[in-house]
C-alpha cells in the first residue's frame, strides 16, 4: 500500500510529540517530512532556563537527536522556514525554494514573543527569550557586560532574570503590574516570591512603565527610560512580556484564525480537514495554551486521527504552574484568586516563607496557590481535575495527602502511598502504575531509562524527585522501609544499610566481630567488603573502632595515588587553593631533588607531582612540609575557591577565606566516597560551585548552599539546599550535611546518589527543620575529626606501615 505524505511545519515539542505518538500506533502509514526554522533537532524549550543559569547544557536538553529522525525515516529540513502553503496543489514551499507535497499537513508554528512597541526596541542588545539563539545571546552578553534589565515579571521573565544573575550580571526586573506572576499567583504569594528573589540578588521595579529604550552612538542599548521620567542603565534588555500565536503562515493560506489557528476537538483546522494544528499556535474553544501538558494532550488526539482511528477528542485542559528557579518552590492551579461564591482556606507563615491558599466552591476544590511548600501540589491538582466532594476531608485538606501520618514520613513514603492510577508526570500524563509496569517488565533501574520508556520527568522535570522515589520503591525498596536487596558483596547476603544498622545497634567495633555477628560466608572477607566494613566501623564509632589500614585500598595504605607505571602521585594540601612563595620553593626543591618528571596544576587548584617512586614517598612528604591533600582517599579532596571580594570587582563575599575555613575544618574527614567543595564569591560562580558535593555561592546578603553536585563522568548540578547569612552558619550547615552523609551514605556512594536514594526532603528535615539535630551532627563531626592524624607527619598515630616504602636490595629480592 502506497504511503501517504505527512508534512509537519515546526520542529518543536508539541509537533514532534504528535509524530512520536503516531509512530507508536501507525508506523507505516506515512512518509514524514519535517520543516524546522531553527538549525537544531527537537529540544526541550522548557529547560532553556536551566541552560541559561548554567545548570544544564544544550546537548542535555535535546529530546530527539539527529539519529532519531534517521532511524524513523523522517526527512528533516532543519534551518528552513516554510513561507507558503498551496492548499489547492497541496504543496508547501520553504524560503530556500524546497517544496514538499502533502496528503496531511500538521501546523506547529508555535508562538512569537511580544515586543513592546516603544522607541529603541530595535537597538542592539534588545532581545526576546524564546529559543536557543536567544539563550546563547544572553550567555555571551553575560561574559561582556554587567547590567541587564528584564521587562516582564511573569514566569519566563523571572527565569531569564535568574539565569542572567547566575551568569554574574546585575539584573533588574521591570514589571508594570502590582505583583509578580499575577496570572499565576495572588498578591501574597507574589510578594513572598519577590522577597525571596530580592534576597538572592535580583532587583525589582514594580509598577514601572517603559517609555523608551535609550541607545548609544554605537547603536547598542544603554538604558531604559520610564514614563515617570526616571531611567536605569542597561547593557542588555530582555523582553519577556508575553507571547502571541504564530498564525502568519496560516493566515496567508486563508485558514480561519482567531487568537490562534482555530481547530476543533480532533485538532483539525475548521477551514481544511486535511490540515491539523497543535501547540501554542492552535486555538481550541477560544484558548491557545502555552504550557506543555495540554500541548501533549493535543498531540495524542491529533496522532489518533492522523492514524485514522478517529476515536480521540480534545476537550480542553486544566493547567498548573511551577517556577523553574532553583530553590524556589511555587505551584498554582485552577481558580486560585477565588471569586463570587468561593471560600478560601489560607495558611500564612511569612517568616518561614510558606503560604498556602485553597479555594473551594460547592464543596469542591477549584483552585490552589502554594508557595514555599509545594509537596502536595500534585494531590491538589488531582482533586481539581476529579472534581470530587471534599466535605469529609475539609478539616484536614490544608495539611495535604499524608496529613494523618508522620510529617517527616511524607517525602520518603509518598511513592508508596500513591495509587497506581495517580498521575506522576502532568506534562506527559504518566501514572504511577505505568511507571511501575515499565520498571518491572523492562527491568529499568535508572531515571534515564524511565524517561526513555515512559516520558515521565522528561519535560519540565518538576516530578523528577517523585519518579526517582518510584524507581527506588519498585526496583529496590525505599529508604525508610527496607534496604536494597543488593548485597555488599558475595561474602554475605546483607546489604549496606543492614550492615550499618547492625554495627550501630550492636556496638560492633571490629571487622571480625561484625563478620561473626552477621554470619559472613568468608571468614576474612574480600577486597570489596573489608574497606566498606572498615569505613562503617570508624564512622559509626569514632575514637572506639580502630582503623585497619590493611582493609583500605592501596592508595589509602600508601597515602598517594598509584599511577599506571607503578610510580605515585603526590598532591600537598593548599588551604582554599591559596599558597605561598615558601611552599612553592619547597615543592620546586622536592621536584629537583627526587627527579619528579611531571608537575601539573589540578582542576581543584592544587599542584600534582607525578612519577614519585614509592621508596621516595616518605622523604617527599617530609621535605615538602605541607599537609596531605588526601587526593588518594575516600575523603575531603579540595575546597576550590575564586578570589572573591578581596580582589574581584564582582565579588560580594570573601570566598577565599570561607574556603580556607571550610577546608581547615574538614580536611581530615573520611567519607563513603571522595568529597569536593567549592566556594564562589558571587553568582558568576567561577569556582564551579554548582557541580560540587557541597557548593557555596556568595550573594549580597549572605551565602547560598548547594548539595549533591558531581563533575564526574555524568555531570550533576547541585540542588539548592538553603541560604544562610554568616560564615559560621556555612560551616555548621555544610558540616551537618556531610556528617549525615557520613553516617547514612553507603560505601562508594557519592553524595548525588545518596540524595537520590534518600531524597532531599529527608536531608532538609534532618538539618534545616531540626535545629538541635543539626547542631548534634556538627558536633559529632567535630568530635570525629578532633585529633585525627595527618598520615604524612604523624605516621605512627595514623598507623602507616613505613616498611612498604623501603627499597628492597637485589639480594633480598632474589631471596
Amino acid at each position: 500500500m502506497k504511503k501517504m505524505k505527512l508534512v509537519m511545519i515546526g520542529n518543536g515539542m508539541a509537533g514532534v510529540r504528535t509524530i512520536e505518538e503516531l509512530l507508536k500506533i501507525a508506523p507505516e502509514l506515512y512518509d514524514i517530512t519535517v520543516f524546522g526554522a531553527e538549525p537544531h533537532p527537537n529540544y526541550n524549550r522548557i529547560l532553556l532556563s536551566p541552560v541559561l543559569a548554567g545548570e544544564q547544557t544544550l546537548d542535555e536538553i535535546v529530546l530527539n537527536s539527529w539519529e532519531w529522525y534517521e532511524q524513523n525515516r523522517i526527512r528533516l529540513h532543519a534551518g528552513r522556514k516554510v513561507v507558503e502553503i498551496d492548499r489547492v496543489r497541496r504543496v508547501v514551499r520553504a524560503d530556500d525554494g524546497t517544496e514538499e507535497p502533502y496528503d496531511r499537513l500538521l501546523l506547529c508554528t508555535g508562538s512569537n514573543p511580544f515586543i513592546l512597541p516603544v522607541p529603541g526596541k530595535d537597538l542592539q542588545g534588545v532581545i526576546a527569550y524564546r529559543d536557543i539563539a536567544d539563550t546563547n545571546t544572553m550567555i555571551e552578553a553575560a561574559t561582556k557586560y554587567r547590567k541587564a534589565v528584564v521587562i516582564g515579571g511573569g514566569l519566563l521573565g523571572l527565569e531569564a532574570a535568574n539565569g542572567l544573575m547566575k551568569r554574574g550580571m546585575d539584573v533588574s526586573v521591570v514589571h508594570v503590574m502590582p505583583w509578580l506572576m499575577e496570572r499565576q499567583l495572588d498578591d501574597v504569594a507574589g510578594k513572598l516570591l519577590q522577597k525571596s528573589l530580592e534576597e538572592r540578588g535580583l532587583k525589582f521595579l514594580i509598577g514601572a512603565q517603559t517609555q523608551e529604550l535609550v541607545g548609544g552612538d554605537d547603536g547598542r542599548v544603554t538604558g531604559i527610560r520610564f514614563k515617570d521620567g526616571t531611567q536605569v542603565d542597561a547593557d542588555l534588555v530582555v523582553m519577556a512580556v508575553g507571547i502571541r500565536p504564530n498564525t502568519e503562515l496560516a493566515e496567508k493560506a486563508r485558514l480561519h484564525c482567531n487568537r490562534g489557528i482555530v481547530v476543533n476537538d480532533t485538532m483539525q483546522t475548521v477551514t481544511d480537514a486535511r490540515i491539523y494544528s497543535v501547540g501554542e499556535c492552535a486555538a481550541h474553544r477560544g484558548i491557545a495554551y502555552g504550557l506543555v501538558a495540554p500541548l501533549f494532550e493535543q498531540a495524542k488526539v491529533a496522532a489518533n486521527h492522523l492514524a485514522q482511528f478517529g476515536i480521540g477528542r480534545y476537550t480542553g485542559s486544566l493547567t498548573s504552574t511551577k517556577l523553574k528557579v532553583t530553590g524556589i518552590d511555587l505551584f498554582s492551579a485552577g481558580e486560585f484568586m477565588g471569586g463570587e461564591g468561593t471560600e478560601q482556606i489560607v495558611m500564612s507563615d511569612p517568616f518561614g516563607g510558606v503560604y498556602k491558599k485553597l479555594v473551594i466552591k460547592d464543596d469542591k476544590l477549584v483552585g490552589a496557590c502554594l508557595y514555599g511548600d509545594t509537596v502536595d501540589g500534585s494531590y491538589y491538582f488531582k482533586l481539581l481535575r476529579e472534581g470530587r466532594k471534599i466535605g469529609d476531608i475539609r478539616d484536614r485538606l490544608m495539611f495535604g495527602e499524608s496529613n494523618l501520618g508522620d510529617a517527616g514520613h511524607q517525602g520518603q513514603n509518598r511513592a508508596a502511598a500513591m495509587a497506581d492510577a495517580d498521575e506522576v508526570c502532568g506534562c506527559n500524563g504518566v501514572s504511577k502504575g505505568a511507571i511501575c509496569k515499565a520498571i518491572k517488565e523492562k527491568g529499568l533501574f535508572t531515571l534515564d531509562d524511565v524517561r526513555k520508556h515512559t516520558k515521565a520527568s522528561a519535560s519540565c522535570g518538576s516530578c523528577t524527585g517523585l519518579v526517582e522515589q518510584i524507581i527506588m520503591f519498585t526496583a529496590g525498596g525505599d529508604y525508610s522501609a527496607a534496604p536494597k536487596k543488593k548485597a555488599v558483596c558475595g561474602c554475605t547476603d546483607h546489604g549496606h544499610q543492614a550492615v550499618r544498622d547492625a554495627i550501630r545497634a550492636n556496638r560492633l567495633l571490629t571487622i571480625p566481630d561484625t563478620m561473626r555477628f552477621l554470619e559472613w560466608r568468608t571468614p576474612n572477607g574480600c577486597a570489596t567488603c573489608r574497606p566498606a566494613l572498615n569505613y562503617y566501623l570508624i564512622s559509626t564509632w569514632p575514637k572506639e573502632a580502630r582503623d585497619d589500614p590493611q582493609s583500605r585500598y592501596i592508595n589509602e595504605r600508601s597515602h598517594a595515588n598509584i599511577q599506571k607505571d607503578g610510580t605515585y602521585s603526590v598532591i600537598p594540601r593548599m588551604w582554599g587553593g591559596e599558597t605561598t612563595a615558601d611552599e612553592l620553593r619547597r615543592i620546586a626543591d622536592v621536584v629537583d631533588k627526587y627527579r619528579i618528571p611531571t608537575v601539573k596544576v589540578t582542576g581543584g587548584q592544587r599542584i600534582d607531582l607525578l612519577g614519585v617512586k614509592k621508596e621516595d614517598l616518605s622523604n617527599v612528604w617530609k621535605d615538602i612540609g605541607m599537609p596531605s591533600g588526601h587526593a588518594y582517599a575516600k575523603a575531603l579532596r579540595t575546597v576550590k575557591t575564586c578570589v572573591g571580594s578581596e580582589w574581584c570587582r564582582f565579588g560580594t563575599q570573601d570566598s577565599t577565606q570561607m574556603g580556607k575555613d571550610l577546608e581547615r575544618a574538614l580536611w581530615r574527614m573520611y567519607a563513603p566516597h571522595k568529597v569536593k567543595l567549592a566556594v564562589s564569591g558571587c553568582p558568576r560562580n567561577c569556582a564551579e560551585s554548582g557541580i560540587k558535593d557541597v557548593g557555596v555561592i556568595g550573594v549580597d546578603s549572605g551565602w547560598e548552599l548547594y548539595v549533591g553536585g558531581n563533575g564526574g563522568i555524568k555531570t550533576e548540578a547541585g540542588q539548592f539546599f538553603c541560604k544562610v547569612r554568616t560564615s559560621a552558619e556555612v560551616l555548621e550547615y555544610s558540616g551537618a550535611f556531610l556528617q549525615l552523609y557520613r553516617e547514612e551514605g553507603w560505601y562508594l556512594e557519592r553524595t548525588v546518589h545518596y540524595l537520590q536514594r534518600v531524597g532531599l526532603d529527608h536531608v532538609k528535615a534532618r538539618i534545616l527543620d531540626d535545629h538541635e539535630g543539626r547542631q548534634a551532627l556538627w558536633e559529632r563531626l567535630q568530635f570525629s575529626l578532633d585529633g585525627e592524624p595527618d598520615p604524612w607527619f604523624e605516621q605512627r598515630e595514623a598507623l602507616v606501615d613505613t616498611r612498604q616504602f623501603s627499597k628492597l636490595d637485589a639480594a633480598a629480592q632474589e631471596a
